[in-house]
């Protein structure tokens, strides 16, 4: 720690960073089993959001397109079935980049905040917060009605919205703000080209995986790497119709 005033963090990037996968597919495939929709519904859904991204549309667009997925879901619904998907994924095994996460837990140890990073969203990301026991989420905040308590479909009114590229190191400036962080004594792991805002705002950076873009970034400032994550298993689906077909439409 640098002083009295002044604490060291570690940010991470969850979605194939801390993670093997991409959380929110993988509950997208949970979440429509659990209405007894069939598994090529999920399957659609990715296809046409990647198609999306090969076309050129920014990851900052898709995101929001994934978000629409959402609407008129019940908030508590879908974080009650994303607690019941974590502990299948954990349960399974292999849900976790085990690197990674050691290095979380040794950051951890060390006495470094804990910080994580993702472009997912608060009802799939708190179980993996408090399993790994980070102290800090930033993430993408969909909009929930007041008195309903559903999704809109659209994403909160708020600063750094989509958690997507540059709008990670915003948020992060913000929080070093807030509480004191020493970023020069800091660390962040990404796995994406999209990540080196945030991956440029610490004092030292470690990549994990292949991108081409991130690994010549990483040769030039010196950052370290840690291997890609092995493919993940299959989602563990529940059985069909735990809840209300069309339900959470």
């Amino acid at each position: 720690m640098t002083s009295a005033e002044h604490r060291p963090a570690a940010f991470f990037d969850v979605d194939d960073t801390l993670t093997c996968g991409t959380a929110l597919f993988r509950f997208l495939a949970y979440w429509y089993a659990a209405q007894g929709r069939p598994p090529h519904d999920a399957v659609r859904e990715r296809q046409r959001l990647k198609a999306m991204t090969t076309a050129g549309v920014s990851r900052e667009e898709t995101n929001r397109a994934f978000f629409r997925l959402l609407a008129g879901a019940p908030a508590a619904e879908i974080s009650r079935l994303a607690e019941d998907w974590f502990r299948a994924e954990t349960a399974q095994g292999g849900f976790f980049h085990e690197p990674v996460l050691e290095a979380l837990h040794a950051h951890r140890r060390d006495g470094n905040l804990i910080v994580l990073v993702s472009g997912s969203f608060p009802a799939v990301l708190l179980p993996v917060l408090e399993h790994c026991g980070a102290h800090h989420l930033l993430c993408t905040e969909p909009e929930i009605t007041p008195i309903g308590r559903t999704y809109t479909g659209r994403l909160a009114d708020r600063p750094h919205q989509p958690m997507i590229g540059s709008a990670k190191a915003g948020a992060v400036q913000d929080l070093v703000a807030a509480h004191r962080i020493d970023l020069a004594s800091s660390i962040a792991y990404g796995d994406h080209v999209s990540d080196a805002p945030l991956l440029s705002l610490t004092g030292s950076a470690v990549i994990v995986g292949d991108d081409p873009d991130l690994r010549r970034l990483a040769a030039h400032h010196g950052w370290h790497r840690l291997p890609k994550a092995s493919p993940p298993a299959p989602v563990p689906l529940p059985e069909a119709n735990r809840v209300q077909p069309g339900a959470l439409l």
